[in-house]
């Protein structure tokens, strides 16, 4: 395990602290760790080992002044409690949706737990939101490490995920995913923090004064259960269509058959290897504008449709409701592993999972 303290390398400081303490199997007391990293330019990044939740990124606007960009909680209880909404979570052992709960690998059928209408969700009742992971501080990089056991909510094989995260001096976050197997297995990783550039308390109204583009021209079709269909839609000519930049509040209410945007957009890809531009959204009037890069062929955009609309969720500055946040999740395309289509989607003894994903902040 790291020790505690401080430490400093290409300008960035990183500090370890406890975030909170919770049971373990044996009634044990286990500790909760934070590690936050701050650079010259004032903007910090705070990941927890519990669910290896982002709970905080502070980033200035034009004027200099930080704000806390992501929506969370002040406290590791409000991160425990059951409908947190994955705010800032590594989502896995599969993030998105799996329609029926069902899938089928190498001629074995798999049902899996149905957590989210008639679909299983975020891998299951406890996924890899809901453990603590091990952790190993190297340089300026912090390595969560989580061995997910065969047939853990129900998915085959022993799978060994190692998450690496770091901030640089030029405000880019980093985070790069490897995982390798014991079985042929369904890996699909991400993360599933909501932001807010306007600052994390802002809420809807300073949300719809977003201006978004992302670099797709296809998405995946769904139905009314947001369960995939197996069919990519162009983008042209639709509210989908974000290749040219949008004011989000001028579009938000125009999609079809949905509250918002909670579709899978399929990032186009150049003939170079590596990451790929995805995303940019920016608040014009405080100037924070973030860029996605990643390797991976979507993103899920969410813009917190299913938030409560009364007084219920407490946050961290406040009461978290509808569209008050949104979320861009790079990822492998959701339910691929019963879709030909979607891409490789089974992982395999020998081969290693590898997803990379950039958030850049600028104002």
């Amino acid at each position: 395990m790291a020790r505690a303290g401080v430490v400093l390398q290409e300008d960035v400081q990183l500090k370890e602290g406890d975030f909170g303490e919770l049971p373990d199997q044996t009634g044990q007391k286990k500790t909760v760790k934070s590690f936050t990293w701050t650079n010259k330019n004032k903007v910090s990044v705070q990941i927890i080992t519990y669910g290896g939740y982002i709970t905080s990124i502070k980033v200035p606007d034009k004027q200099g002044n930080v704000e806390d960009v992501v929506v969370g909680f002040n406290n590791l209880e409000g991160y425990l409690q059951p409908g947190n909404r994955y705010m800032g979570a590594t989502v896995g052992r599969v993030a998105n949706r799996i329609g029926g709960g069902k899938m089928t690998i190498e001629g074995v059928p798999y049902n899996l737990i149905i957590n989210n209408g008639p679909n299983h969700l975020h891998g299951g009742i406890k996924g890899f939101d809901k453990v603590v992971w091990e952790h190993y501080v190297k340089g300026n990089q912090v390595i969560l490490s989580y061995h997910s056991p065969n047939l853990e909510e129900g998915y085959p094989g022993d799978v060994l995920v190692n998450i690496t995260f770091e901030l640089t001096k030029n405000n880019e976050f980093f985070i790069d995913y490897k995982a390798t197997t014991t079985n042929p297995t369904y890996v699909n990783l991400t993360n599933h923090s909501y932001f807010n550039l306007a600052g994390h308390n802002k809420g809807a109204a300073e949300i719809y004064k977003h201006v978004v583009s992302i670099n797709a021209d296809k998405i995946t079709e769904v139905d009314r259960n947001s369960t995939p269909t197996g069919t990519l839609l162009p983008v042209a000519d639709t509210v989908f269509d974000l290749r040219i930049s949008k004011v989000l509040g001028d579009i938000i209410q125009k999609i079809p058959n949905s509250p918002g945007y909670d579709h899978n957009f399929c990032v186009t890809k150049g003939s170079e290897q590596g990451n790929t531009f995805v995303a940019r959204v920016s608040h014009p009037g405080t100037g924070r504008t973030m860029e996605v890069y990643s390797n991976q062929p979507g993103v899920q955009f969410y813009t917190g449709n299913f938030l409560p609309e009364g007084d219920t969720l407490i946050g961290k500055g406040g009461f978290i409701k509808k569209h008050g946040a949104f979320c861009l999740e790079t990822q492998i395309y959701p339910d691929a592993i019963n879709h030909k289509n979607f891409g490789k989607s089974v992982l395999y003894p020998g081969e290693q999972y590898h997803h990379t994903v950039t958030f850049k902040f600028f104002s």
